[in-house]
C-alpha cells in the first residue's frame, strides 16, 4: 500500500492519531488539493493548530522544489481539510499564503516543533519553504 494511503487510513482509522507507519501524534491534517485536471488529491500534511487555522508547510522533506501540492493551493482560495478530532472533522477551509514576518514567525514555530524542519534548510538550495494558513470558512 502507498505510504501516503497508510498515514491517511491511520488518521481516519484512529481520530486523526498517526502513530505508524511514522509517529505523527495528531499533528497531521488531511488536506484535499485541487488538480489542474478538476480531481482532489489528499495530501496528509504536518500542520500547527494556531490562532483557530490549521497551518501547513511545503517543506517537501528539504527538497530544492516546491512540492506539487503548493500549487494547487496557490490556485485556489477554499478547500475541505480533515482534522483531528473525535470523529475526524471535515471542515470547509479558507486558503492563505503566509508571506514577511508572519511567514517567518510560524517557520519559526515549525522548526521548534521539531529539529527535522531545520535540517531541510540544509538541503533546500535556499528555497524559501511556502507556509499555508487553512482556516474554517
Amino acid at each position: 500500500m502507498d505510504f501516503n494511503q497508510q498515514i491517511i487510513d491511520a488518521f481516519r482509522a484512529n481520530n486523526g492519531e498517526v502513530n505508524e507507519p511514522m509517529p505523527f501524534g495528531k499533528s497531521l491534517v488531511l488536506v484535499h488539493v485541487p488538480k489542474k485536471d478538476g480531481t482532489t488529491r489528499i495530501a496528509p500534511l504536518a500542520a500547527i493548530e494556531h490562532d483557530g487555522a490549521w497551518h501547513v508547510v511545503g517543506s517537501a522533506g528539504g527538497s530544492p522544489k516546491h512540492p506539487a501540492w503548493v500549487y494547487g493551493l496557490r490556485r485556489t482560495e477554499q478547500v475541505d481539510i480533515e482534522v483531528p478530532g473525535d470523529p475526524v472533522t471535515t471542515l470547509d477551509a479558507t486558503v492563505e499564503e503566509l508571506t514577511g514576518t508572519e511567514r517567518d514567525q510560524m517557520w519559526d514555530r515549525f522548526k521548534q516543533r521539531s529539529s527535522g524542519f531545520a535540517a531541510y534548510e540544509k538541503t533546500a538550495e535556499g528555497r524559501v519553504f511556502p507556509i499555508f494558513r487553512l482556516a474554517a470558512a
